[in-house]
């Protein structure tokens, strides 16, 4: 008993370990998931961040530096109007990540960029850009490399465009159009999520690193308050079995003896009168004697169910016999195999896979509506397993309370005391089997 009880010790320190570890990793696993969305959010933020700023450069350059540069000379396509609109967007590019600068009319013509082979192309605008040079609004959106006027941006890999109307000194609209490396708009959003991510990150590890001990008190108590209600269980059990000894006891020698008195005192009247043997002429004697005799049977095998023969005494497959002789009753075709049953077994084990047979086969009886009814047990040197299986309509093992089943789910601390295993295998609509192991001293 030491030892059994230093095992389960030890198995209730390895289901702590077991709790706190899934609870750990579950943690580690929302950490993880909060990373990458952290990672994801700050890079968003980084990269609008990087767009804001990007126009604002735009807009700078735009109407401080070139905007004043560029003269009226510069729509007809003057050669010194370009150039001092040149000097002043190399002066802006210098200080930067600008990499491409074009200034259009409204009808698309490109007067100035700094790649002079665009300089007096013709293309459509898209609406967004017409848009634009109507309204005054700075716009910005990823360069579409596939169009033609941006063919000689197409050595880079993406590239952010900001556009925005300037005038002429005369008043004329112009569409100043700037392309940005992406990466920078990238860049920008990886520094803010080196920014943030040491901060979001420790903190998430130092809450999870407190909540352990947390987890690690409250799985003991739960484990802890498990014990207790096995405990409770068992001592119900064992206060059930005294009961029941008491009633069957009660029964056995008070009613079931005065019934089968009045049974033989029946048959004899039936037979014998005042003046000499009688013959009943309507059988109504003879037929209570059978009724009565009928009755003192099934008190009989309501007394093997309450409480077990002396298993010691008869063994456990002349009470298992006992056991399974309701089930012709009750339409269930019932077969007792003992010819595993080698060894005589001690009587704490007989009296325990009694028990769960007994619960099994009254499951069966009241709740499975099955047709057939196996039971066998053997037993071997050092172990004794009892297997009950029926064709009934089985059930789901995995719901919390099933009807008719929670007697098994008690006798699961029983039989694990004894340092044994019960399993319980069932399918809805393909039967139940229960199989007990319990190991010899």
């Amino acid at each position: 008993m030491p030892e059994r009880r230093r095992e389960r010790a030890s198995a209730g320190r390895l289901s702590v370990a077991r709790q706190v570890g899934l609870f750990v990793l579950a943690g580690a696993v929302a950490l993880l998931l909060v990373g990458l969305a952290t990672s994801v959010a700050s890079r968003r933020v980084g990269e609008r961040e990087a767009i804001v700023e990007a126009r604002s450069a735009s807009l700078a350059a735009a109407q401080g530096v070139v905007e004043p540069a560029v003269t009226d000379a510069l729509v007809s396509g003057s050669a010194t109007a370009v150039a001092r609109v040149d000097r002043a967007v190399a002066a802006s590019m210098a200080q930067g990540s600008m990499v491409r600068v074009k200034i259009w009319r409204r009808d698309g013509r490109i007067v100035y960029s700094d790649e002079e082979r665009l300089i007096g192309s013709t293309y459509a605008l898209g609406a967004d850009e017409r848009e634009s040079i109507s309204t005054g609004r700075i716009d910005a959106e990823v360069s579409d490399l596939s169009k033609p006027e941006n063919r000689y941006e197409r050595g880079h890999d993406k590239l952010l465009e900001v556009y925005l109307p300037i005038r002429t000194p005369s008043g004329d609209p112009l569409l100043f159009e700037a392309y940005y490396e992406y990466d920078t708009v990238h860049e920008a959003g990886s520094r803010l999520w080196r920014s943030f991510a040491p901060i979001s990150l420790t903190g998430l590890l130092l809450l999870e690193l407190v909540q352990v001990p947390l987890a690690w008190s409250l799985a003991r108590r739960l484990q802890e308050r498990q014990r207790e209600r096995e405990g409770l269980l068992r001592e119900a059990l064992e206060a059930s079995d005294v009961e029941r000894r008491r009633i069957a006891a009660d029964l056995h020698d008070g009613v079931v003896q005065e019934l089968a008195g009045v049974a033989y005192s029946l048959a004899g009247a039936a037979r014998v009168g005042p003046g000499g043997p009688v013959v009943d002429p309507t059988g109504t004697m003879e037929e209570s004697a059978a009724t009565v005799r009928e009755s003192i049977k099934a008190l009989r095998s309501l007394l093997v169910e309450i409480y077990p023969p002396d298993l010691e005494t008869e063994g456990l497959g002349s009470a298992l016999s006992d056991l399974l002789a309701r089930s012709s009753g009750r339409g269930v075709e019932a077969e007792l195999d003992t010819s595993g049953l080698g060894v005589r077994l001690p009587a704490p084990v007989a009296g325990l896979l009694y028990r769960v047979a007994q619960e099994a086969v009254r499951n069966t009886l009241n709740h499975a509506d099955a047709t057939r009814l196996t039971v066998r047990v053997a037993a071997s040197k050092d172990l004794a397993t009892l297997e009950v299986g029926d064709d009934g309509r089985g059930f789901d093992p995995t719901a919390t309370v099933t009807e008719g089943h929670v007697g098994l789910r008690g006798l699961h601390g029983l039989v694990a005391d004894a340092g044994g295993r019960l399993s319980v295998r069932s399918v809805t609509g393909a039967g139940t089997q229960v199989r007990a192991e319990v190991p010899l001293p």
